[in-house]
């Protein structure tokens, strides 16, 4: 079988024709729109145009179509705080800008880097992943100002000190305000009011540059936990993928062990069976952690040293409670939630 007919076996059948046809309509309804491509995909925030998928557009759309010039580069070093690159960016108004990063847990991002809230979406930015930037005028040719702003974007992603020619200074390429209104309950970081003791301060590595630690355990404020109904949880609308900030969870324990790993497995597994559209990544020395059992196993997390965590999707809710728990879990009061049986789902989070 040639490849021109393995590629459109996905017409062969009414479902895949349908979802073929779905597709088209939306693309041409993108490449259609006038404005930027990052707004454009932030507003619709449907799924369908994440990943590949969102490759293709970027392809077709700004290289194809208008001829953006493109700069692509594998970060020399760790970003922590991109959002604050959008107000060099935003002064950037005679160019249109939007950049693909590909996360390594999310996929590719893409965003106009003139927004804040955008950009924020990208959360950390790792050594070593792909970023690319796209410039150009709109439906305008390109010329070598793009090729130029394109470069000096990229060199800003990498730490480097630019300073921006006269002429990327003078346009009409504004920021604008987003249309789509997306709710911003309980994305914060855990209130400053306590009502516990203080926690310990953390470790040189708890208290590293951009880190934002939770606060003391509040275990007056977690009830005996409630073992959760089999109903099937409430569905999640759609929105733009993002993930926090990371947030770091201090170690109240001499030794975070065996039974605050499992508190830390249960808080999760709640969060999750509450909000099935969400991810909750967990970081310990900057490196991921795919198995929470592995903190009890290196025997290195003790009193004093910062698990973080973030949590990525769309809509994203509860943090805040999320993070307090999490405080707890990571104390002497994680007991609290070990109660009830083995195999059922917590109701912490409504």
């Amino acid at each position: 079988m040639g490849k021109d007919s393995t590629n459109l076996e996905v017409l062969s059948t009414r479902e895949g024709f349908n979802s073929a046809v779905r597709h088209i309509k939306k693309t041409i309804g993108i490449v259609s729109a006038a404005g930027n491509l990052g707004d454009l995909l932030f507003e619709m925030g449907d799924p369908d145009f994440s990943g590949e998928r969102a490759a293709l557009i970027l392809q077709m759309f700004l290289v194809d179509k208008l001829g953006y010039k493109t700069v692509s580069t594998n970060l020399g070093d760790t970003v922590d705080d991109i959002a604050k690159l959008a107000q060099e960016f935003g002064k950037w108004k005679g160019v249109d800008l939007v950049v693909a990063y590909h996360h390594p847990e999310m996929g590719l991002l893409v965003a106009n880097p003139k927004n804040t809230e955008e950009l924020a979406g990208f959360g950390q930015l790792k050594k070593r992943e792909l970023l690319v930037v796209y410039a150009g005028k709109g439906g305008a040719p390109a010329d070598e100002n793009c090729r130029k702003a394109a470069e000096l974007a990229a060199a800003l992603f990498e730490g480097a000190r630019v300073k921006a020619p006269p002429a990327l200074l003078k346009g009409g390429f504004v920021p604008r305000k987003l249309k789509k209104a997306r709710p911003e309950a309980d994305e914060s970081p855990a209130p400053r009011r306590r009502r516990a003791a203080k926690p310990a301060r953390a470790s040189a590595r708890g208290r590293g540059r951009g880190r934002k630690a939770a606060p003391a355990p509040e275990a007056q404020r977690v009830a005996a936990p409630v073992v959760a109904a089999s109903a099937a949880p409430p569905p999640v609308s759609k929105g733009p993928v993002r993930m926090t900030p990371r947030y770091a969870v201090v170690v109240q324990n001499e030794l975070f062990h065996n039974g605050n790993v499992e508190a830390w497995k249960r808080i999760v597994a709640s969060y999750n069976a509450k909000y099935p559209a969400l991810q909750v990544y967990i970081y310990y020395d900057g490196e991921r952690i795919l198995d929470i059992n592995s903190l009890f196993k290196w025997g290195k997390v003790k009193h004093g040293s910062a698990i973080e965590f973030a949590v990525a999707g769309s809509e994203i809710r509860d943090v805040a409670k999320l993070q307090r728990y999490l405080a707890q879990g990571a104390s002497h009061q994680f007991e609290a939630f070990l109660r009830g049986p083995v195999n059922n789902v917590l109701k912490l989070f409504g």
